[in-house]
C-alpha cells in the first residue's frame, strides 16, 4: 500500500511541475497548425535529452516546428545547411591564427548552442555527417588538441527529404541509432491547410513567447527521470525489442527471414525514457502500456535492417513494429 501512496504524491508533483506543457504547446500551436504528433514528439526528445530526426517532404514546417520551438524556449539556435561542399570545421569551429596576438584563437563554429537544425544532413559526406553525430554522442568537440563541452540544454534536430537520392549520402545505420526519435511527417488535412494559408497571409505572422529558460528544461528532465516505471512495463518494453531480435520465439517465425539485425539496447534505453518522457507530457507520474505504443513507431523504425527479401516484398518496418505491437502481450 505504501507504495500506491508514493505513486499518488508523485502523481501530484508531476502534475503541478508538467503545468508548463500546456503553456508550451500553446505557444507552439500559435504558429504550427496540426502536426500533434511532430509537437509532441519534440517536446519528448527536448525533456528526456535525445536528438531527434525529422523526414518529410519540403515545405511541411520542419525547420519552422522547431525554430518555434527555439523560441518558446529562451535559449541560442543555429541552423546548419547541410552541403556537399561542407566542412567539418564549418560545423564544430576551427583555429584561427590571429597576427595581432601572435597566436592561434579557437573560433567557434554554429553547433555551439542550446538547439541545432541540421538541414537536410543527408546531403552533406560522410566526414561532416561524423563531426556532427560525435558531438551529438558526447557533448563535446575537440579543436585542435582541446576539448570544449557543448552547452546545456544541447539538441539536434536533423532533418532528411525522402525523395531526392541524388547527391544525397544516406546515414549509415549505425550513425542514425544515435537520434532518440525518427518522426515521419505527413501531409495536413485540408482544414489544417485553410487556416495555414490564411495564417501566412495575414499582415502580422504569430510569433511565440518565450515560456522557458535553458535551466527550466534541465531541471525538467531530472523529474522526467522519477516517473515511476512498473517492472510489468519494463518487461513489455524488452519483449517488445527482443522480439525484433528473436522474433520465433514471440510467435512471429515469418519475421526471421525479413529482419537481418534488431534492435540495440539503446533502442529499450530510449523506448523506456520516451514513454516517461510522453507521460509526462500527459501530466501522468507512472508509465502505462499505452505510452509505450505510442512512441514505439518513432523510437524504433530506424533501428530494425530489413533483408532484402523483406525489401522484395516491399515490407517496412512501420509494418513489423504494427505487427509487433499486436502480437507481444501488453501487460
Amino acid at each position: 500500500m505504501d507504495n500506491q501512496v508514493d505513486i499518488r504524491e508523485l502523481n501530484e508533483r508531476i502534475e503541478r511541475e508538467s503545468s508548463f506543457v500546456e503553456l508550451l504547446n500553446m505557444e507552439m500551436k500559435k504558429v504550427i497548425i496540426g502536426q500533434k504528433h511532430l509537437l509532441d514528439s519534440l517536446l519528448i526528445g527536448l525533456l528526456s535529452n535525445g536528438h531527434i530526426l525529422l523526414e518529410g517532404l519540403p515545405g511541411l514546417a520542419k525547420t519552422l516546428a522547431i525554430k518555434t520551438l527555439a523560441d518558446t524556449v529562451d535559449a541560442d539556435f543555429s541552423r546548419i545547411q547541410f552541403t556537399p561542399d561542407l566542412l567539418p570545421a564549418d560545423v564544430i569551429g576551427t583555429l584561427v591564427y590571429s597576427q595581432k596576438k601572435e597566436e592561434f584563437l579557437i573560433q567557434k563554429g554554429p553547433i555551439f548552442a542550446n538547439f541545432i537544425l541540421a538541414d537536410e544532413i543527408n546531403r552533406s559526406p560522410a566526414k561532416v555527417q561524423s563531426a556532427l553525430l560525435e558531438a551529438m554522442q558526447e557533448r563535446q568537440v575537440t579543436i585542435g588538441t582541446e576539448t570544449y563541452p557543448l552547452p546545456n540544454p544541447f539538441l539536434v534536430l536533423a532533418t532528411q527529404n525522402p525523395i531526392e537520392q541524388e547527391g544525397t549520402y544516406p546515414l549509415p545505420e549505425a550513425q542514425v541509432d544515435r537520434f532518440m526519435l525518427k518522426v515521419v511527417i505527413n501531409y495536413p488535412v485540408k482544414e489544417e491547410e485553410r487556416l495555414i494559408i490564411r495564417e501566412n497571409l495575414a499582415e502580422n505572422f504569430p510569433e511565440p513567447q518565450h515560456i522557458l529558460k535553458p535551466e527550466d528544461i534541465v531541471k525538467a528532465r531530472k523529474t522526467v527521470r522519477e516517473v515511476y516505471l512498473d517492472e510489468k512495463i519494463e518487461k513489455y518494453i524488452l519483449d517488445i525489442v527482443f522480439s525484433t531480435r528473436n522474433p520465433e520465439e514471440y510467435g512471429l517465425p515469418d519475421f526471421k527471414n525479413l529482419i537481418a539485425y534488431g534492435g540495440s539496447p539503446r533502442a529499450s534505453i530510449n523506448l523506456a525514457m520516451a514513454a516517461k518522457a510522453y507521460a509526462f507530457i500527459k501530466r501522468r507520474g507512472y508509465v502505462r502500456p499505452e505510452d509505450v505504443r505510442q512512441v514505439c513507431h518513432d523510437v524504433m523504425r530506424h533501428r530494425l535492417g530489413l533483408t532484402y527479401e523483406a525489401e522484395a516484398e516491399n515490407i517496412t518496418s512501420e509494418e513489423i513494429i504494427s505487427k509487433i505491437l499486436d502480437t507481444v502481450e501488453v501487460p
